[in-house]
């Protein structure tokens, strides 16, 4: 704890002593960072291959880097809009005076990165971070030790530890790192282990962003294309082994076309992977206690009365559930694994209803045509965020925010609001000369009178 306190405070020393950088200044660090990120790519796939049971470097590639390169030229392209003042309204009482936001750097953030995604969980961030002018302490996840380590390496070649350090460890420096009085603090992971850094952090009166997870449903109204939304929810549920804050944790699919919808899925997790559950573009658990939770989640569906339709062939082989009930676990905790329940429904009512009854989770997908029944989801739920007829995509779009609500998280980054959240938003008034507010100053008189008669009518 001393090690990490004095690193914070290095921190923000530096970042009294130089001021907020200048836009030329944090585009450098965009571009080192982003040249830095292309050059490891190889490196980064190696390091997720080893840490995960298996991942293929194309999927690492795909879910990690290019998300994160994509992030960046986001906000170096829209960088001077950000970080230009903001003009706003004054009440003519106030004329000539002017009124602006000005979005001054917070100082030193503290970024807590997951394991699922441990290079654009945590380079993304770093990147809204440096573009909003801050200092960054990173700690990733102690579940992917070799991704930690290319982090660490590339960040000691890019930065100096006064403006960005890695910080490793276990659940102890997890601990000590959250209880630190950063100017701000992010995490994204587990609800259970949210809960606990919002404590830690309120110590501090330190502000959080936490990204968490939950259990997100996807709709499929009776008129869907079912050939197409299951080719979606297929690589929706099993990219990257399911182990995907906002993978589909659950399909609500009308009665009578259950059968129709496993048989879909089966063709579309076929064609995904071919190889069955030894294909090499299938990711594997993160680690072999992963791998045993899934299986006991799975034992228990069985045995309290489910019926597991496998959607590849081999041994533990990612399934669709049916015949689930609410007392079953993956009907209780978010499941994070190619284990995909599915609940029938009679009308569009009692699917909004079975949603509205659970905790608001971080995505919903709706498939289905433009018309009244995809309204009624979209306005009477409500989640972190939506994509309709897709799965993943509104996490892609780097203009739009990225967040949950409630239990599945609170605040959001990408987009602008990822700049104003790593951001302080202060208000400056400036006053020319006099304007007609002396007129209301004591000592009162006539004229106070007459003013505030005609507000107040």
């Amino acid at each position: 704890m001393t090690d990490l306190t004095e690193l914070l405070d290095t921190q923000r020393s530096a970042f009294l002593a130089g001021g907020p950088p200048s836009q030329a200044e944090r585009r450098a660090a965009l571009q080192r960072l982003r040249k830095a990120v292309i050059a490891r790519a190889d490196a980064f796939a190696e390091a997720a291959g080893k840490d995960f049971a298996h991942r293929a470097a194309e999927e690492t590639k795909l879910v990690d880097i290019v998300p994160t390169i994509s992030a960046i030229d986001y906000l170096d392209r829209n960088l001077r809009r950000f970080m230009a003042p903001e003009r706003r309204r004054l009440h003519p009482a106030l004329w000539p005076a002017k009124a602006r936001v000005h979005y001054q750097p917070k100082g030193v953030v503290g970024i807590i990165s997951p394991w699922n995604y441990p290079f654009s969980l945590a380079l993304v961030l770093l990147a809204t971070a440096l573009a909003a002018g801050n200092r960054v302490m990173l700690k990733p996840s102690e579940f992917t030790p070799a991704c930690a380590a290319v982090l660490r390496e590339m960040i000691e070649e890019l930065f100096r530890p006064a403006q960005v350090a890695v910080v490793e460890g276990g659940p102890e420096v997890g601990a000590d790192f959250a209880a630190l009085p950063f100017d701000h603090l992010f995490f994204t992971g587990g609800t259970e282990v949210g809960r606990k850094v919002m404590q830690a952090a309120a110590a501090n009166l330190t502000p959080v962003t936490l990204e968490l997870g939950g259990k997100s449903p996807a709709v499929l109204a009776p008129d869907a294309d079912f050939e197409k939304a299951a080719g979606s929810l297929a690589f929706g549920k099993l990219v990257n082994g399911g182990q995907t804050c906002i993978a589909p944790d659950y399909a609500l699919v009308p009665t009578g076309q259950v059968e129709r919808f496993c048989t879909e899925m089966r063709s579309a997790a076929a064609a995904l992977y071919p190889g069955g559950t030894a294909d090499e573009n299938l990711t594997g658990p993160i680690h072999a206690r992963h791998a045993a939770r899934l299986r006991a989640m799975a034992e228990d569906a069985d045995a309290k009365g489910a019926t597991r339709v496998p959607l590849l062939e081999g041994e533990d082989a990612p399934a669709i559930l049916t015949n689930v009930t609410d007392a079953m676990n993956v009907m209780q905790d978010e499941i994070f694994g190619p284990l995909l329940p599915v609940v029938p429904y009679d009308t569009i009512e009692e699917a909004i209803a079975y949603i509205n009854a659970r905790p608001r989770p971080l995505a919903l997908y709706h498939f289905g045509p433009d018309d009244a029944a995809r309204e009624a989801v979209l306005t009477r739920t409500t989640s972190g965020g939506v994509t309709v007829n897709d799965t993943l995509l509104h996490v892609a779009a780097d203009d739009l925010p990225f967040g949950g609500i409630g239990p599945s998280g609170l605040g959001a980054y990408h987009g602008p609001e990822g700049f104003k959240s790593m951001s302080h938003a202060k208000s400056v008034l400036t006053q020319r000369h006099p304007n007609g507010t002396h007129l209301i100053r004591p000592p009162y008189g006539k004229w106070t009178r007459r003013i505030f008669g005609h507000f107040l009518n």
